[in-house]
């Protein structure tokens, strides 16, 4: 990918994941969403399974799984629907911005590679030094290419 068409989507996708930011704060309610919004709604389980148009067995393995993160988006997609409510989502970095992130990223792939051809050189008795801004070169090289 052309590095400026990379930094002008990596610029469109900060702006779209804003709102999103604050939801990696938000503690998911122990026993899942699934249950905590059908609770407070109000719905029983036997009335989620009928909206589901599917069994009480399967809103309850639905619950179970949400919980135990293994449900698939569709199915929280269709339980969302059966409770009124939207799947919202959205991959969010853990600390800072996805620009902070690509940075890390090259960062730590130009360390890498750095270290091993200041390595192979050292073991040959041909190391030049340098290594920190060797490195410096290699991740802002490394932003720019991808």
């Amino acid at each position: 990918m052309k590095a400026a068409f990379r930094h002008l989507r990596l610029q469109q996708l900060e702006r779209t994941l804003v709102p999103f930011l604050q939801a990696r704060e938000v503690p998911r309610p122990a026993k899942g969403w699934i249950r905590a919004i059908r609770e407070a709604s109000g719905v029983t389980l036997l009335e989620l399974a009928t909206r589901m148009k599917g069994s009480l067995s399967l809103a309850a393995q639905f619950e179970k799984s949400e919980a135990e993160y293994r449900i698939t988006l569709n199915s929280l997609k269709q339980v969302a629907g059966a409770l009124g409510c939207d799947l919202v989502y959205a991959l969010v970095p853990r600390q800072g911005t996805l620009h902070e992130l690509a940075e890390h990223q090259a960062a730590e792939a130009a360390t890498a590679d750095v270290l091993a051809v200041e390595h192979t050189m050292a073991l040959e008795n041909q190391a030049v030094g340098g290594v920190k801004e060797k490195i410096q070169e290699e991740a802002d090289r490394n932003l720019n290419r991808k």
